[in-house]
């Protein structure tokens, strides 16, 4: 079953097309990574999905119609942004009172356990916590919310690397059961890598790119090549090529890999380096991922 399904999305701000009769469809129970360049439709996409914004075409969360439906819909989707939300003079415990009386799903008693694994005070208030505090009491009262959907837009940015690895190692050891459905936007998409189900990428409103983590792994292959090697390399329609430390790199598609030992050294790629061939080979931070 989808659990977010897109059917022609189109979205145009004045004489700018931000998404272009974009197709969706995530299964339940899966974790997708929507890849892009800064301006390619990701928040755009993101605030149809989560009734922020109206659209054309047809567009279903969880079965319902996000613009329409949309107070119905946020009972079963939870959402962390890359900004703060939280009024910076709440305290701690007022923030876990208010959601409690909000949201009738809202487990206190989880949400408590898991800030007991933190240094946060339940009476320090929110302009008194660091941002990477911030986030993790995000995550706390996000996590006791028995939703079926959770959105992250950038849920790490500007957050050191120990906080990123905590914040994914918590997500997938406390909160996802493989029932919930996980859609998340990072530009750091070396660290998500390992915990994503599938991945899309997106590019001036368009999906360039869809697939499952499985098939990438069968589909996509690197080779370091063997100078003596390149041109037999070449030969094989690679649909990149880079140079590392006066090696030859070449990505291919589609190409079984025992055609490719011969020639050289033959890894998976990264997320980066297939994001890197399939929007236009320039240098990833031109398009604002991390390789």
């Amino acid at each position: 079953m989808a659990c977010i399904e897109a059917r022609g999305l189109r979205k145009v701000y004045g004489k700018t097309v931000a998404l272009e009769r974009v197709n969706l469809r995530v299964e339940e129970g899966r974790i997708l990574g929507l890849i892009g360049p800064n301006g390619a439709g990701k928040s755009t996409t993101l605030g149809a999905i989560l009734g922020l914004l109206p659209y054309e075409g047809d567009l279903k969360v969880l079965g319902r119609d996000p613009w329409t439906q949309r107070d119905l819909l946020m009972n079963d989707v939870c959402f962390i942004a890359d900004v703060a939300v939280l009024p910076r003079w709440m305290r701690v415990s007022q923030a876990l009172d208010y959601v409690a009386g909000v949201h009738p799903r809202f487990d206190r008693a989880k949400a408590e356990a898991f800030l007991a694994k933190t240094d946060i005070k339940r009476t320090s208030r929110v302009r008194e916590l660091s941002k990477g505090m911030v986030t993790q009491l995000h995550l706390a009262l996000v996590m006791a919310i028995d939703a079926k959907l959770l959105v992250l837009d950038e849920p790490t940015l500007g957050l050191d690397i120990l906080y990123r690895k905590a914040f994914y190692d918590t997500l997938l050891n406390d909160y996802f059961d493989k029932t919930r459905t996980i859609l998340v936007t990072t530009h750091q998409v070396e660290e998500i890598q390992h915990i994503l189900t599938d991945v899309m990428f997106i590019d001036r409103g368009q999906v360039v790119l869809e697939t499952s983590m499985e098939d990438f792994e069968d589909r996509y292959a690197e080779v370091m090549v063997s100078p003596d090697q390149l041109d037999a390399a070449r030969a094989l329609k690679p649909i990149y090529e880079r140079q590392v430390f006066g090696r030859t790199i070449l990505l291919f598609d589609g190409v079984e890999r025992g055609r490719l030992t011969p020639l050289g050294e033959v890894r998976s790629p990264s997320i980066a380096d297939l994001f890197v061939a399939v929007i236009g080979g320039q240098p990833a931070e031109t398009h604002g991922v991390a390789a």
